[in-house]
């Protein structure tokens, strides 16, 4: 019974009558090892990547001490912002600067310069759908384009300035329409589905997101310092079922300075702590 209330504590959707509930405990957090990382995957092998943009590297974590293991592809990403898994096993990794996101094979070349990609200028996001095509954000011309064996398929438009492309557990994909402060729902077919912008999120500038089991969306909302989860089916433009951070830059438990990444792994959840150059992991702790 015990696991049942808290489980209900941590996804009770918040009135107008009381602030945000934290949906998490702060668990552990990395070194100050990192230079302005941003979004954050589990691999298949089950450790940690993250985009370390000024480093122009991929940052391997161990995801149970949060120590780093090594660096990948240093000096051949410059700007990088997002990384991606494919069900083949393939990575994409957004190389901003470059304009261009890069694809490799396996993670065993991830260390070696990339051969092959796309143009995507000004990309911030990278999505290795499980239908087997690449989705990439390039937010230089505010499109999101579907690519099919390295060629573009198809494309919207309207979203100048936005970052993360990311996969709901239906196959939905997920907009961070930053510049808009929104986010933006769509089909694999690019079909839009769902905006979700009320004024009850208080987004001022979403980066990167990820889900949770269930379907909720898990925000990083950079210039607001805070991390949101939402039950994107919920009424009136969907629920707030919890905050973490205050929304004023910090150190320490509950506070953030300019959160970038996510990745939810479980009752775990990694966060891109980017101008502390840290990942933080929180927990929801069961027993």
């Amino acid at each position: 019974m015990r696991h049942l209330l808290i489980l209900l504590a941590l996804t009770c959707p918040v009135t107008a009558d009381e602030p945000p509930r934290p949906f998490a405990a702060f668990d552990l957090a990395s070194d100050a090892v990192l230079a302005d990382p941003h979004d954050l995957a589990i691999g298949p092998d089950g450790r940690l990547y993250v985009a370390d943009k000024f480093g122009a590297r991929i940052a391997v974590f161990d995801p149970e001490t949060l120590q780093l293991i090594e660096m990948l592809g240093e000096g051949f990403l410059p700007g990088v912002h997002d990384i991606s898994f494919g069900p083949d096993g393939s990575v994409a990794v957004a190389v901003t600067s470059a304009g261009a996101v890069a694809v490799y094979e396996s993670l065993d070349v991830l260390a070696d310069p990339p051969d092959i990609g796309v143009s995507s200028p000004r990309t911030e996001g990278a999505l290795l759908h499980s239908n087997g095509d690449l989705y990439a954000m390039a937010s230089g011309l505010g499109a999101l384009v579907r690519f099919r064996d390295l060629k573009p398929l198809a494309g919207v438009e309207g979203h100048l300035g936005a970052h993360d492309v990311a996969e709901a557990p239906d196959g939905s994909i997920w907009v961070a329409d930053t510049r808009g402060r929104r986010l933006v729902q769509y089909s694999p077919d690019l079909d839009r589905m769902q905006v979700i912008d009320h004024a009850k999120f208080g987004f001022l500038g979403p980066r990167y997101m990820d889900f949770t089991a269930f379907g909720h969306l898990v925000v990083a909302d950079q210039d607001a310092h805070r991390i949101l989860m939402i039950d994107p089916s919920g009424p009136e433009g969907g629920t707030l079922l919890g905050v973490l951070g205050d929304g004023m830059p910090g150190l320490g438990p509950g506070k953030f300075d300019d959160p970038e990444g996510v990745a939810v792994d479980g009752n775990r959840y990694f966060f891109s702590d980017s101008d502390n150059n840290r990942i933080v992991r929180y927990s929801v702790v069961l027993n």
